[in-house]
């Protein structure tokens, strides 16, 4: 399998196709299609709307790692409850997920290009594993729901692996540089879809409203280096975040048939 950036943009949220090219990347590269079942016809897609549950946010205080880490394994306990209730009742797989904190992730870990970002998170397919790194960029503003969206959309890669989505990236070929990236970024953008549909299914949350959520949708950021367009526009990330909250619904997030304006 290809190793993919699977990671949260530090401090931001943070194989060729056979058939004839029908559409062109930025830049005016021509790409094929995307034509594997399991990436646009996942049974994920037809399974309904996330289920509405209730999801509690513990205390956190700017600066305390500890209080930002128990945050982040409240969230994950509650993205435990809603996919392994969404999944099981539509018959796909599902196995928890494990989560590590870790003061600063070696390099290499898992096979992962971790780099010296303060703050970063990463999913470790191979013991399902969620990795967070929280240093003081995170820290700093913790109750900004930043760490919310982070472990849901962190999250959501391990729903991609456990729905066959990421083997199935795995096994495309790609026409070139432009393709490559433009695959990853419909695996990542897919992620922080899945992401904000989780959100809408504990939203309103207590003591939230509506200012923090349209405080939220300022911060998520794409990529800074145009070069090396792994995520997306500061833009189309935010596009995907939203819809996904609008919605609720993973089906809404099917990145892979979107046409490629829709995923620069």
């Amino acid at each position: 399998m290809r190793l993919f950036m699977i990671t949260a943009l530090a401090g931001t949220l943070a194989a060729p196709l056979t058939g004839p090219t029908t559409h062109a990347a930025a830049g005016g590269t021509t790409v094929h299609p995307v034509d594997r079942n399991e990436l646009t016809a996942n049974p994920l897609y037809q399974a309904g709307p996330l289920p509405r549950t209730t999801c509690g946010e513990p205390p956190v205080r700017r600066g305390d790692r500890k209080l930002a880490r128990a945050y982040v394994n409240a969230v994950v306990a509650c993205l435990e409850r809603t996919w392994k209730r969404h999944l099981t009742g539509a018959g796909l797989p599902y196995e928890p997920v494990r989560v590590l904190h870790m003061n600063r992730i070696p390099r290499n870990h898992c096979d992962l290009a971790v780099d010296g970002a303060d703050s970063q998170a990463w999913y470790c397919e191979e013991n399902r594993t969620l990795i967070f790194q929280i240093g003081e960029e995170w820290a700093a503003n913790p109750s900004d729901l930043w760490l919310f969206h982070t472990a849901a959309s962190m999250y959501a890669y391990h729903v991609q692996y456990l729905t066959g989505i990421s083997a199935a990236l795995g096994e495309l070929s790609a026409d070139g540089k432009a393709e490559y990236r433009e695959q990853s970024r419909r695996y990542f953008l897919q992620s922080a879809c899945l992401g904000g549909a989780f959100m809408k299914s504990v939203w309103p949350m207590k003591g939230r409203a509506a200012k923090d959520w349209h405080r939220f949708k300022s911060l998520p950021v794409g990529d800074q280096d145009g070069r090396n367009s792994w995520y997306g526009t500061t833009a189309t990330v935010r596009s995907w975040v939203a819809r996904g909250f609008a919605t609720g619904h993973p089906g809404s997030c099917n990145t892979w048939e979107a046409a490629s304006a829709k995923v620069t």
